[in-house]
C-alpha cells in the first residue's frame, strides 16, 4: 500500500471555515483528517502542500515513523502552522489504516476502556451572565451533568462570530458579572454537577486571582485558560494563589509544550486538541504523561465532525479520560457541519457517544460537496478595554 496523493481543502462549514484533508492510497483506501488552527486555514494549506510531495509513494501504515519526518523534516521544527498541517494529515493516516483493517480507529489506540464518552456542555462567551441560571436549569432537565460557561459579555457590550468585529470589553466588570452567574449555575445543577470556566486567558496573574476569590471555594470544579501560556512561571505563581484545578493546553502544539506543565504538576485537566497538538499520534503521548501525573483528560473540540471523531476515539482509547467537549447541547448549538458534506458522523445520545463499532473514525465525507464550497475570510472579534488597550478574545 502507498500514498499516492494527500488533499487539502478549505471551505466554509457553518459557521467558519474548515480545513480537511485527504490521504489516498494505490489500493483506493483512503482516510480524512481535521486541521484545527482556525482563522489560519491557508496557512495550513500551504504547509500541507510542502509535505504532500515526499509522502506521496511512502506506506501509510507506518504512521509513527511519517509523523517524525513530518516533524523533524525541516530546521525549524514545530510550531503551531506546522503541527496543524501535521495533525490532520495523521489523523487521516489513521481513519486510512483502520478502514483497511475494517476496525474502529480506537483499536489502533490500544483499544478501548469505556462504553460512554461523555461531553460537558458549554456556554458561550457572548452570552450575558443573568442567562447562566436558566440555560443551567435547561441542563438539570435533560440530565446533563457538566457545564462550562464562558465569561460573560456585558450588557451593551456583546461580541459575536462575525468577521473583524471591535468591541469594547471591560474585563473586570465582565468578571464580576460571570462570577455571580456561576455561582447561579451551582445552585442550580447542585453539589455534584460539574461546573467550569473559560476565561479565554483574558487575565493577568493579579486579575485572574481576584476574580477566583468571588467565588465560595467549590463553586469551580476547573478553570480554563485564566492567563497566557506562554510562562508556566506566571501560572505557577497563580496557582498559589487558588485552590481551584486549573485546564490548560488546548492552544499547545506538541508534547514538549505540555512537558513543564505535566512534570511541575500546574494543570490538573490537560486540554488536548487532537487537530493542534500532532494528530492522534502525539495526543496518545501527552494522554500519556499526563496519566502518569495524574492528569484528567477534557478533550478541546470546537471544530467539526472530523475533530469530534478523532477525539471520540481518542477518549475512548484513554484511561485517564474525563469529558469531551460539546458544542451541541441544551445550552449551545454551533453550526459546524453540513448534512450535504458530511453523510455519515458519529450519532451523540444524550450527553455523550456511545463507543463507535464501524470502521475507521465512522465520518464519511461527500467530496464532490466539498469541491463546490468555499473558502471565506474570517477573523476572530477584536476585543478592547475601555482604555483602549487591546485583549484576548
Amino acid at each position: 500500500m502507498k500514498i499516492t496523493n494527500v488533499i487539502p481543502y478549505v471551505a466554509w462549514i457553518g459557521i467558519r471555515n474548515q480545513l480537511l484533508v485527504k490521504v489516498e492510497t494505490d489500493d483506493d483506501t483512503f482516510g480524512w483528517g481535521e486541521s484545527g488552527l482556525s482563522g489560519r486555514e491557508l496557512a495550513v494549506e500551504g504547509a500541507v502542500k510542502h509535505y504532500r510531495e515526499f509522502l506521496i509513494g511512502k506506506d501509510p501504515r507506518r504512521i509513527g515513523a511519517l509523523w517524525q519526518e513530518m516533524y523533524r523534516s525541516q530546521y525549524f521544527e514545530g510550531g503551531r502552522v506546522l503541527t496543524a498541517a501535521i495533525s490532520a494529515i495523521d489523523i487521516a493516516l489513521h481513519d486510512l489504516v483502520a478502514k483497511s483493517l475494517s476496525v474502529p480507529v480506537y483499536q489502533l489506540l490500544g483499544g478501548a476502556q469505556r462504553e460512554r464518552i461523555e461531553c460537558f456542555a458549554c456556554i458561550p462567551n457572548n452570552i450575558p451572565a443573568a442567562d447562566y441560571k436558566s440555560l443551567a436549569q435547561k441542563l438539570v432537565d435533560t440530565k446533563w451533568n457538566s457545564l462550562r460557561t464562558g465569561f460573560a459579555a456585558l450588557e451593551g457590550g456583546d461580541y459575536s462570530y462575525t468577521d473583524g468585529n471591535d468591541t469594547t470589553y471591560d474585563v473586570r466588570a465582565a468578571g464580576v458579572v460571570t462570577a455571580q452567574g456561576v455561582i447561579d449555575c451551582r445552585e442550580v445543577m447542585g453539589p455534584a454537577a460539574m461546573i467550569g470556566c473559560d476565561v479565554h486567558h483574558r487575565l493577568t496573574v493579579a486579575e485572574a486571582a481576584t476574580w477566583l476569590q468571588r467565588m465560595p471555594s467549590g463553586t469551580l470544579d476547573y478553570v480554563e485558560e485564566p492567563i497566557r501560556d506562554e510562562s508556566p512561571e506566571a501560572y505557577e505563581a497563580l496557582r498559589k494563589m487558588t485552590d481551584v484545578p486549573f485546564a490548560i493546553g488546548e492552544e499547545f502544539s506538541s508534547k514538549w509544550q505540555f512537558k513543564p506543565y505535566i512534570e511541575r504538576n500546574i494543570l490538573q485537566y490537560a486540554r488536548i486538541d487532537v487537530c493542534n497538538v500532532g494528530g492522534l499520534t502525539e495526543s496518545v503521548k501527552v494522554a500519556a504523561m499526563a496519566e502518569a501525573n495524574y492528569i484528567d483528560l477534557l478533550l478541546h473540540n470546537p471544530l467539526g465532525p472530523i475533530c469530534t471523531a478523532a477525539s471520540v476515539h481518542l477518549g475512548a482509547a484513554s484511561a485517564n479520560f474525563s469529558h469531551l467537549e460539546s458544542r451541541s447541547s441544551p445550552t449551545e448549538s454551533l453550526a459546524t457541519s453540513d448534512d450535504e458534506v458530511f453523510t455519515a458522523r458519529l450519532p451523540m445520545e444524550g450527553n455523550g457517544y456511545p463507543l463507535p463499532t464501524g470502521p475507521g473514525l465512522g465520518v464519511e465525507v461527500n467530496e464532490d460537496a466539498l469541491k463546490n464550497m468555499t473558502y471565506q475570510s474570517w477573523e476572530p472579534p477584536r476585543l478592547w478595554k475601555p482604555d483602549g488597550s487591546y485583549t484576548n478574545w
